[in-house]
């Protein structure tokens, strides 16, 4: 069975950094900024760390301000305390002891949980410079330098030691070797349907990601930009294992100054990378924007399985509804093959029928087709209608197949294949979408010139054709004069 270490403290003491260290990716967001972190990442940590199996949990920071988000981000801090075994309370030694870290100690004090007090950023400091800390009630703090890696080992000794004087119906001692591997795990998430939620700011993805996991997982908020990294969510729904990743809104890039926002950003967009289905969240209040064409553009570029969900729909009138309709049609005239939804993140509507797409886009992103039924749709499409010249030369496909899923890959085999016009390819896509039945799913293709197996080699001939190659050209000559 399995432990769970929540990192706790104020904002900027390097909780994300000691999580990515731990977990040897670069799931969180670090910059110097403060306040970064706001909602929960989840990871388990590295096996070079560890042999042991932990869960650890990034929280955003606690500060004294007032406001409503830092009431959300404190409230989601509590929430995973109460989801741990161990606490990992980090503070910041080159800052020293502050009012922060006492009001953080004095709420830490009245739990019952395993605390260990963590002094990060201390590379160049000596335990008798830190003894303020001592003030904080837990002890002999454990020194490290999440940035430089140093002090790690003595702290996941110390959290070992401590794991075994657990007990909460969960076996006194951790088993070693016994749970599972990284490898286990990152096998185990390969099978999991990873879901992108993708949009503007403020379009109610977050909301959507909640009501779907059916708590609040994730900070949700009237104030635009109020998600900042991608954060990762496994769940299970129906037996089917799913990884449901909520992103940051996507602005048009001109309007994008903030350096927060733009790592925000390409996080989302690696977000689509690691997603086999993305959902492109439009708010049915506002207008349809360029960037929503530009963000629909990206997803089908990116070959993707594609839903679009058309967000607050119940706050609409029937002449509001119909106008969405239209100019969905009008915007979005490139993208045929995905199904639009009409749905409430608030208050649930149409959730339900978003799944069931959900799961046909990746049935149809994840099947095999075999060769002949491809060449059967492409004699079709031969006889029907063939591309036009490029170069004076016309572009001739004579052979198709398979080559990979997630998303479906096709190679298509023939002659002067170099450019063939966008029109055309357009026109491949759709037939073979079409014809496979296909759902919100689009096709990826590659070309292969058949290469001449004579080009550049020369026939040697033997004495008996160099003879006879003589007296055809001797004659040819007589019959010239």
């Amino acid at each position: 069975m399995s432990l769970t270490i929540a990192l706790v403290g104020k904002p900027n003491v390097g909780k994300s950094t000691l999580f990515n260290l731990l977990t040897k990716s670069r799931q969180a967001l670090v910059s110097n900024f403060k306040g970064l972190t706001r909602d929960r990442q989840y990871a388990s940590i590295n096996k070079i760390y560890c042999d042991n199996l932990f869960k650890i949990i990034d929280t955003g920071g606690i500060n004294n301000e007032k406001n409503n988000i830092n009431t959300q981000i404190e409230k989601h801090t509590f929430i995973a305390i109460d989801e741990s075994d161990i606490i990992y309370f980090m503070v910041d030694a080159k800052d020293g002891l502050n009012s922060i870290d006492i009001n953080i100690a004095h709420k830490l004090q009245k739990l019952t949980k395993k605390i260990i007090l963590v002094c990060n950023k201390a590379e160049k400091i000596k335990t008798e410079l830190v003894t303020d800390f001592y003030e904080l009630g837990f002890g002999s703090p454990v020194l490290i330098s999440a940035e430089h890696n140093k002090g790690i080992e003595n702290l996941i000794k110390k959290t070992i030691s401590l794991s075994n004087t657990i007990s909460n119906n969960k076996t006194n001692i951790l088993p070693q070797y016994e749970s599972l591997t990284q490898d286990d795990i990152d096998k185990e998430k390969s099978q999991n349907i990873a879901i992108s939620i993708i949009g503007r700011p403020n379009v109610g993805k977050s909301t959507l990601v909640n009501h779907i996991l059916g708590k609040e997982r994730v900070l949700a908020n009237n104030l635009p930009g109020t998600t900042r990294d991608s954060i990762y969510i496994d769940f299970i729904k129906g037996k089917q294992k799913y990884t449901l990743i909520d992103t940051a809104g996507i602005r048009r890039k001109r309007s994008t100054k903030d350096k927060i926002e733009k790592f925000s950003i390409i996080k989302a967009i690696e977000a689509v990378d690691k997603s086999h289905v993305s959902i492109l969240v439009l708010d049915a209040q506002e207008a349809i924007t360029e960037q929503d064409s530009k963000l629909l553009g990206m997803i089908h570029d990116k070959h993707r399985a594609l839903i679009i969900a058309v967000n607050k729909w119940d706050n609409l009138n029937n002449y509001q509804k119909s106008e969405i309709k239209r100019k969905i049609e009008v915007k979005f005239p490139f993208i045929k093959y995905a199904s639009i939804n009409y749905i409430s993140a608030l208050h649930g509507y149409g959730i339900e029928k978003l799944f069931i797409q959900i799961k046909k886009s990746f049935k149809s992103a994840s099947k095999r087709h075999t060769t002949s039924t491809l060449n059967k749709i492409m004699v079709k499409i031969n006889q029907t209608h063939q591309s036009q010249k490029v170069e004076g030369r016309t572009p001739k496909i004579k052979y198709v197949h398979q080559s990979a899923v997630l998303p479906p890959t096709f190679i298509f085999y023939g002659n002067h294949l170099k450019n063939v016009p966008n029109s055309y390819e357009r026109y491949l896509k759709n037939t073979f979408i079409n014809e496979l039945k296909l759902a919100n799913t689009t096709i990826k293709i590659q070309y292969k010139n058949t290469d001449n197996p004579f080009k550049d080699k020369k026939n040697k001939l033997n004495a008996k054709q160099i003879s006879k190659r003589k007296r055809l050209v001797k004659f040819t000559k007589k019959n010239r004069n």
